[in-house]
């Protein structure tokens, strides 16, 4: 997957004409009328999902972001269809990282919810990661325990990804998760076998961080409306130090991930050549 590039301009005219702006969260995102995953992005028996590099993308970077689709964030997607996709993706080629490869997960509660993950692709396309947002189930479950299971992101990034990125060159991806509540603590086996088909062992959030930080730097963005969110920024801190980053307003998730991304590989080579409708963008 990614071998096609993220063309701003095509991707406004198409939005327009699919009505992004002016539709509800119902009429963009489908699967939530019939209350299900969108087959394509069930984990069930998914062996890895691999961001391999390609003529278009010799260098790809693989990004991870995990989105929380429960009842008190459901609408993230919704406002990332609408203006922070484009956003996000322009503000990252436009900073001097032209090969990204962006993979969507649908963030559950595996204690309460139905599908508490939910998988796209990598890709680098503006219409390939359209129709994965536009793919994901906004569940708008969870639950009054503990957390949400933002652990599954490091599970499925620890154990079914691939990457040229870390097998030819070493260089880890980048993973964030998106939320208001705390991680939940355990992920059991039988949790693991349920949502993935197969499944050993029990982990904790902390083994499964260290997993993870194998191949990726991992971050979290706390949304901090509810008293909630508050409390949970305590546990994330603790968790992840300064990889945590609090913010009070969703709209500037594109930035705070744009920011990260472009800090990070500040030294690599911008080719302009590969960026498609960028001059009349204007960015975060």
């Amino acid at each position: 997957m990614g071998s096609t590039r993220y063309d701003i301009e095509a991707r406004y005219d198409r939005a327009s004409r699919a009505g992004y702006g002016t539709k509800s969260a119902g009429e963009i995102f489908t699967q939530n009328a019939k209350r299900m995953a969108h087959t394509t992005m069930i984990p069930h028996g998914i062996a890895f999902r691999e961001s391999r590099d390609s003529e278009v993308h010799p260098n790809s970077v693989p990004i991870i972001l995990g989105l929380d689709v429960t009842g008190s964030m459901g609408h993230i997607p919704h406002e990332l269809i609408r203006e922070g996709l484009p956003k996000l993706m322009g503000g990252i080629i436009q900073g001097g990282v032209p090969d990204p490869a962006l993979l969507f997960l649908g963030i559950g509660d595996h204690e309460c919810d139905s599908y508490p993950l939910q998988v796209g692709q990598f890709e680098s396309g503006d219409e390939e990661l359209d129709m994965w947002l536009t793919r994901t189930y906004i569940e708008s479950g969870g639950g009054g325990n503990a957390g949400e299971s933002y652990l599954l992101a490091w599970y499925f990034a620890a154990f079914h990804t691939r990457t040229d990125a870390f097998e030819k060159r070493n260089q880890k991806g980048l993973l964030f998760t998106v939320g208001d509540e705390p991680c939940l603590k355990v992920l059991p086996a039988s949790a693991i076998r349920e949502i993935m088909g197969s499944g050993q062992q029990t982990y904790t959030h902390y083994e499964l961080l260290e997993e993870v930080k194998k191949r990726y730097e991992v971050y979290h963005i706390n949304v901090l409306h509810s008293d909630q969110a508050l409390r949970a920024n305590r546990d994330w801190k603790e968790l992840l130090g300064q990889n945590c980053i609090s913010i009070e307003d969703h709209r500037e998730i594109p930035n705070v991930i744009k920011k990260i991304i472009c800090e990070k590989y500040k030294d690599k080579t911008f080719r302009t050549t590969d960026i498609e409708g960028l001059d009349n963008v204007e960015m975060l």
